[in-house]
């Protein structure tokens, strides 16, 4: 049965509806879409933040997959973000950078009263990192950019981030390199901007000795009852990349196991194996930072920016969680973002709780290479813009 089951998931075939019920076409979908202006517009600052990245959103008083409402406090997990002045166009001197910063709204509604940003301070009151490493394996210098994450209900509400440390090892634009896995656990009812949080190295970054690593934590799905899944089994899925390719893995887990690395298994395209380096690739060109949601009619949205870095924001089907995924579908080209050669494109993926009924809200980033010199031209380059798609 277990064989059969295996084969059946490679072949599209749900269990749902009867034993074998042929999944929906992952070669087509019906959409429209648009730019989400007000929410583009909601990250255009003057004062405090007025850039960052890696943007993710975790509802932190609603479930995952349900619509927030006007009492849902939302919070948005941002990597390297910038804190200053920009007065008339120009961005004064004094602004800082600090490696990762966050931001809750209160309510469904992209209105700048509703969105306050918190940063941590150091004694002279410039911005620092509300996250930190400080973990064994910690060495001096490195720093966090932020995974996806979720408020886990199986444990106390904890909440969950996965943290990425970073190591900066030269001056080129790219010179920084991931060099290891961390899980931060922040306590119910903890305030921003999280002084008693904890954190963990994890066993989630692979390294093969040709520098094509690894790592969990690019997006995660919770697909429980408790958090308005549809089809819930009771697993978290967390989505890993791995490699140029941009390879997608899977591994999932017990919410409450969460905690219990030994506990979470890896789909290698058969079975869940305890073995991470067997894990398959699901498909590839995906980005660093993603996205997998469920549709209304059954089927999976896998969002994320074709490649890594480009203009396409791209959208696969999944018949399941795992898969498998249907070609890449073109939803968006960002082109228009990219006023000057310098300026880049990435990590699109989808906010559930923030999106409609049939519809998906949809952010990617924007920066350049040439990050200091054009943010000077213009300081408001560096922040996420965001698209509607509705389903038809």
């Amino acid at each position: 049965m277990r064989r059969l089951i295996a084969i059946a998931i490679m072949l599209g075939i749900s269990f749902s509806g009867g034993l074998f019920a042929q999944v929906k076409d992952l070669n087509h979908l019906k959409f429209s879409v648009e730019e989400a202006p007000e929410w583009s517009a909601l990250f255009k600052r003057d004062s405090g933040w007025f850039g960052g990245d890696g943007i993710y959103t975790i509802p932190l008083n609603s479930p995952e997959n349900k619509n927030a409402t006007s009492t849902t406090q939302t919070l948005f997990i941002f990597s390297d973000s910038m804190i200053g002045t920009i007065r008339k166009d120009s961005l004064q001197n004094g602004f800082r950078m600090i490696h990762n910063s966050i931001a809750v709204l209160k309510g469904n509604k992209p209105l700048p009263e509703n969105l306050k940003f918190n940063w941590k301070e150091n004694s002279k009151g410039e911005a620092e990192p509300v996250f930190e490493p400080r973990t064994p394996k910690t060495q001096m210098n490195d720093y966090y950019w932020l995974g996806d994450g979720f408020v886990n209900q199986k444990l106390n509400n904890a909440l969950y981030i996965f943290g990425y440390r970073i190591r900066n090892v030269s001056e080129e634009a790219f010179g920084f390199r991931e060099i290891g896995n961390t899980l931060i656990k922040i306590p119910a009812g903890s305030k921003p901007p999280f002084y008693n949080y904890q954190q963990w190295d994890t066993p989630f970054f692979i390294e093969d000795g040709e520098n094509d690593i690894g790592s969990f934590g690019a997006g995660i799905f919770v697909n429980t009852k408790s958090a308005g899944a549809p089809s819930p089994d009771g697993f978290v899925y967390i989505y890993g990349v791995r490699g140029k390719a941009k390879n997608l893995l899977v591994a999932r887990v017990k919410p409450e196991d969460f905690e219990r690395f030994e506990r979470w298994r890896f789909w290698d395209g058969k079975a869940w194996n305890s073995n991470m380096n067997k894990a398959a690739t699901l498909t590839d060109a995906v980005s660093n930072e993603l996205s997998v949601s469920p549709l209304p009619d059954g089927r999976y949205a896998l969002v994320f920016q074709v490649g890594g870095i480009g203009t396409t924001v791209g959208l696969r089907l999944g018949a399941s969680p795992t898969g498998p995924f249907g070609p890449i579908i073109k939803i968006w080209d960002s082109s228009k973002d990219a006023e000057e050669k310098t300026y880049v494109m990435y990590n699109a993926k989808v906010h559930p709780s923030l999106s409609s009924r049939a519809e998906l809200l949809i952010s990617y980033n924007v920066n350049s290479v040439e990050f200091i010199k054009d943010l000077k031209k213009n300081p408001y380059l560096y922040r996420p813009r965001f698209v509607r798609v509705k389903l038809f």
